[in-house]
């Protein structure tokens, strides 16, 4: 492919969603135990939280399958079933905290090792089963 040809690359990712299937439980976890910030929450439907210059989106499944009801957000039917992955940033003098927050709160730890170019990972799972990942953000560098 030319570089005339080439499509502009994207710069980052803007949201990434998870779907669950109790929002109430998640917006404790993401917004008390892991301490996001929630910025909109709608009934059954969806809670979002952000994270840095991104947004997390939860998602309950069932309504997202629905077709837009508002004409004016003509957001298509998305949606997934069954666990995700997302990695949140988090700066390798803050592990030790954060697991001992995930341990009070009793969630288990799956992992936590460092890569092999030395970046630190830390595992867990919501209570939906999405597997959560804490690294340091230089994991990919």
């Amino acid at each position: 492919m030319s570089e005339a040809t080439k499509p502009p690359a994207p710069t980052g990712i803007l949201e990434a969603a998870l779907y669950v299937d109790d929002l109430d439980k998640a917006e404790v976890f993401y917004g008390v135990v892991l301490g996001l910030e929630q910025i909109q929450r709608v009934q059954d439907r969806h809670v979002f939280f952000r994270v840095g210059p991104s947004v997390l989106l939860i998602f309950n499944p069932d309504k997202t399958e629905l077709p837009p009801s508002n004409p004016r957000l003509p957001v298509p039917p998305h949606g997934a079933r069954g666990p995700g992955h997302v990695c949140l940033v988090l700066e390798r003098d803050q592990f030790r905290q954060m697991r001992r927050r995930l341990e009070e709160a009793g969630t288990p730890i799956d992992a936590e090792f460092d890569w092999p170019n030395g970046a630190r990972s830390l595992y867990f799972r919501d209570p939906a089963g999405n597997s959560v990942e804490f690294a340091e953000g230089w994991l990919w560098d």
